[in-house]
């Protein structure tokens, strides 16, 4: 018999701790994965103080292609199967597609969507076994193109709509198939896409911690899709109103004048 577990990707900083800290919050048994091992026993050290059961941690690389086989490994070989999945790891890149590395965008891709997808499908039978669900982090650049994160935006829509069908077939089994859109949040994932000061509004952020609270909650509760903040709620509706190639335009020409704007405080 294997023991049921939360299993939470990307979690050694940002939301993915956050997540971590909630479900663990809660009562589940949380293994947590991401490539730093130092920054993952640190986590698992800090809610271990907190009276909690004390976190298992796996070092690993999910861009690699044979990751989850590996992690499905190394789960086994503890004992474990996973129960909840939780799919956070990914980042993004600030640029022009042209210009940015070509390897570094397919290895987006690689975490974001393709890690993701093995994932998400690897455990369907254990997390209907155990009365689970997976949890997917997508954004709210979901919803439209940019220019200026050509990628990134791609890969979030993936998730969405991958998720929002996936959700749609478990549902006859009992599972919980959730997919959280938060807007921009102040994190190390912003930092390491490029992001400064003015690329956002500052009204779209939110903490990581409310975000993960209201992630977790819409996810227990069984929704389909949560967008946290009320005015982040908007952002999907705009391409319902505005023509698509108008959202464009618009995205464009604040990225370009965030460009220029740079180039004179340079």
């Amino acid at each position: 018999m294997l023991k049921p577990v939360t299993l939470i990707t990307g979690a050694s900083a940002g939301l993915g701790a956050a997540l971590a800290r909630v479900f663990a919050e809660h009562g589940d048994e949380v293994v947590l994965v991401a490539r730093r091992a130092a920054e993952l026993a640190a986590l698992a050290d800090r809610i271990a103080a907190t009276g909690r059961s004390r976190p298992q941690t796996i070092a690993l690389d999910l861009r690699s292609p044979n990751a989850g086989t590996t992690l499905d490994g190394k789960l086994r070989e503890a004992g474990l199967e996973p129960a909840v999945v939780v799919n956070n790891a990914g980042f993004g890149m600030f640029g022009a597609a042209a210009d940015n590395d070509l390897a570094e965008q397919l290895a987006m891709i690689d975490l974001n969507v393709r890690s993701l997808t093995d994932l998400s499908l690897r455990w369907l039978d254990s997390v209907a076994r155990n009365r689970g669900g997976v949890l997917n982090v997508s954004s709210i650049a979901a919803f439209m193109p940019r220019p200026g994160m050509a990628v990134y935006h791609a890969t979030k829509a993936y998730v969405l709509s991958f998720t929002e069908a996936l959700h749609r077939e478990m549902a006859p089994r009992g599972v919980r198939v959730t997919v959280l859109c938060p807007g921009p949040i102040k994190t190390e994932f912003l930092a390491r896409a490029g992001w400064r000061e003015g690329d956002y509004p500052r009204f779209l952020f939110r903490s990581t911690e409310r975000i993960a609270r209201e992630g977790y909650e819409g996810f227990m509760r069984g929704e389909r899709l949560i967008i946290p903040g009320r005015v982040n709620k908007v952002v999907p509706w705009l391409p319902r109103f505005l023509p698509r190639g108008l959202i464009l335009t618009i995205t464009h020409a604040v990225r370009r004048e965030r460009n220029r704007s740079k180039a004179i405080d340079a």
